[in-house]
């Protein structure tokens, strides 16, 4: 048998060594040259094939071959599987200082925003909110409010209708006529908000689903300076100082004497556009001095107390402060619009 030759073993296992570029390429070269079937193996199975006196020294040589195998296998493997993690950092590597990546978040809806501001500011006068149903008896909508049947207002509030002689709620003063029923102690400072319903053509301005916020005053000696002193602090708070207002004269069946309020429109500043209907101006409330007849219809007498009472559109009122053409807009789920909305609150 020829002589095995333990540095060339070794030379030809550190060249495949050499080229291996991953922990499981440095596992396969070792398994080459160690394995079973490896050269080394059949070098050391043929030892009785040598003269007696080589024996000795070539199986020292291979042994000590196997051991700087494994050796230099085992750094090997290592070092590959450093590269390895070094690789993957540089894969993956991120600037932590930037700042995260994190999923679009929701936000309030104008009208609501609307309505919270506002009652934040009522509150600070002492009002407290309540609620009332959208599904409502004609007396609580029409009737107790000094709109009989037949009455032209009545006309002006169309609604819908539902089974049983009940109706949607064409304003929010439904809630101030359930509470003015109970006669809860004066003075009465309370304010609703929700969803009102009238048969209306839908316009840029009009709706016929949209949102009111309403309040009532009742007590003793209050009176029309108090009702516009409430109406020009609201203004401030919602439109800031600039905004011009201006009050004028209306007619409300349940309220005598009556207002409106309108703001110059945001989208022009009263030179007139779409938003307004080339007007320049946007009404968003009407005001009055609760009605006598109201307070009769409840028990109170008008002679003793006096009310004053407001009802915002929420809709209209939202749009103009968040600068939005159509209100109709603010109920389109179009998130372009609730987008600029939150990005210019």
């Amino acid at each position: 048998m020829e002589r095995p030759d333990p540095d060339a073993l070794l030379a030809a296992f550190r060249a495949d060594l050499a080229a291996a570029s991953d922990p499981a390429a440095v596992d396969e070269a070792v398994r080459v040259h160690t394995g079973k079937k490896s050269a080394l193996k059949a070098a050391l199975k043929g030892l009785g094939g040598l003269p007696p006196e080589d024996r000795k020294a070539v199986a020292q040589a291979l042994n000590a071959a196997r051991q700087e195998m494994e050796a230099e296998a085992s750094a090997a493997k290592d070092a590959a599987a450093e590269q390895a993690i070094a690789a993957r950092l540089d894969a993956e590597w991120q600037d932590l200082s930037l700042p995260g990546v994190s999923p679009q978040r929701g936000m309030r809806h104008p009208v609501l925003a609307t309505e919270e501001r506002l009652m934040n500011v009522m509150r600070r006068l002492g009002f407290t909110r309540v609620t009332g149903p959208e599904v409502e008896h004609p007396y609580y909508n029409f009737d107790a409010l000094n709109i009989p049947e037949h009455h032209p207002a009545r006309d002006m509030q169309d609604t819908f209708w539902v089974d049983g002689g009940l109706c949607l709620r064409s304003h929010t003063t439904t809630v101030q006529a359930r509470v003015l029923q109970q006669k809860p102690p004066l003075p009465v400072k309370i304010c609703a908000a929700g969803r009102v319903y009238r048969n209306e053509a839908v316009d840029a301005t009009h709706l016929a689903m949209f949102h009111q916020f309403e309040a009532i005053w009742v007590e003793r000696g209050l009176t029309f300076a108090h009702l516009k002193g409430t109406l020009a602090l609201l203004a401030r708070e919602i439109f800031g100082e600039d905004r011009r207002v201006r009050f004028k004269p209306k007619f409300y069946p349940y309220t005598e004497p009556s207002l409106g309020l309108d703001l110059a429109c945001v989208m022009c500043d009263g030179a007139g556009c779409a938003a307004c209907h080339g007007a320049g101006w946007v009404t968003v409330l009407g005001a009055g001095m609760v009605h006598p007849k109201v307070f009769r219809e409840f028990g109170y007498d008008p002679s003793e107390v006096s009310g004053i009472a407001f009802g915002i559109g929420t809709s209209r009122f939202g749009a103009q402060a968040v600068g939005i053409v159509r209100a109709r807009s603010l109920y389109e789920m179009d998130l372009r619009v609730h987008n600029a909305i939150h990005r210019g609150s």
